[in-house]
C-alpha cells in the first residue's frame, strides 16, 4: 500500500514537472517572438525617423530657396535642380539601409 501511493505521488510530481517544462517551452516561444517583433519595431522607427530627417531637410532647403532673391524662372530652375539632389540623397540614403 505504501508503494502504491508513493508510486501515485511520482506520478504526480512526473505530471507537474512535465507541465512545468511545456510552459517553459511555451514561455520562451514567446520571449523570442516578442523580441524579434522588438527588433521589427527598431528597424521600422529608425526608417521613420530617417524619412522625418528628409522631410526637415528638404523642408529647410525649400526654406532657402524660397528666400533667395531671383527672378521667378531662376527660382524654379534652382528649386527644380534642388528637389533633383535632393531625390539622389534620398536614393543614396535608401541604398546604405538596405545594407
Amino acid at each position: 500500500m505504501p508503494n502504491e501511493q508513493l508510486y501515485r505521488e511520482l506520478q504526480n510530481l512526473e505530471r507537474k514537472i512535465q507541465l512545468v517544462l511545456n510552459e517553459n517551452k511555451r514561455l520562451k516561444e514567446d520571449l523570442y517572438r516578442i523580441k524579434d517583433e522588438r527588433n521589427e519595431l527598431k528597424a521600422k522607427l529608425e526608417r521613420q525617423q530617417t524619412n522625418i530627417d528628409n522631410f526637415q531637410n528638404q523642408i529647410k532647403i525649400s526654406k532657402i530657396a524660397n528666400s533667395m532673391i531671383v527672378s521667378e524662372e531662376e527660382s524654379a530652375m534652382l528649386k527644380h535642380e534642388i528637389e533633383g539632389y535632393i531625390r539622389e540623397i534620398d536614393n543614396c540614403i535608401a541604398h546604405l539601409a538596405e545594407k
